[in-house]
C-alpha cells in the first residue's frame, strides 16, 4: 500500500499549515507526516508569507480567523504572487457558512474545509491537488 508510485502517494509533498490554533497545526502536521508529507507550519499570515517563499509548499492550508492577517488576506497575498498563483490554497474554518465559502473563492482558494476535520477529509483535500507526475 505504501508504494511510492501508488496513486495518491503523498511522500515528499510539501504542505504548509497556517493556523493560530496549536492543536489544529499539530493535528494536521501529525496526520500529514504519517503519509510522508513534509509539513511546515505558521501561526499567522505574516509568519507564513516569509516561510512560503522559503519552502515553496505544494499545498497550503489557511485558517480564516487569525490575528493580524486573516485567512482571506493571506490567501489573496499568496495568489497575487506569480510564483504561488497556481499553488492550491485550502481554507480552514470552524464555520460552515456559504458566505465564508464564497468569500474564500473570491480571494482564490481552491477549497474549504470545516474544522474539526477528519483524517480522511484532510488527506482527500491534499490528494485532490497532487501535482501530476
Amino acid at each position: 500500500m505504501n508504494d511510492s508510485n501508488a496513486a495518491g502517494d503523498l511522500t515528499g509533498l510539501r504542505v504548509m499549515v497556517i493556523d493560530d490554533s496549536r492543536t489544529i497545526r499539530r493535528t494536521a502536521e501529525t496526520l500529514l507526516k504519517k503519509e510522508g508529507c513534509e509539513v511546515f507550519t505558521a501561526d499567522d499570515g505574516f509568519q507564513a508569507l516569509g516561510k512560503i517563499a522559503e519552502v515553496q509548499p505544494q499545498v497550503i492550508f489557511v485558517d480564516i480567523m487569525m490575528p493580524r492577517l486573516d485567512g482571506y488576506q493571506t490567501c489573496a497575498l499568496i495568489k497575487s504572487n506569480q510564483l504561488f498563483k497556481s499553488t492550491p490554497v485550502i481554507m480552514l474554518s470552524s464555520k460552515d457558512g456559504l458566505f465564508d465559502k464564497a468569500r474564500g473563492r473570491i480571494v482564490g482558494s481552491e477549497e474549504y474545509l470545516t474544522k474539526p476535520f477528519s483524517r480522511d477529509e484532510l488527506l482527500d483535500a491534499v490528494r485532490r491537488y497532487l501535482p501530476a507526475a
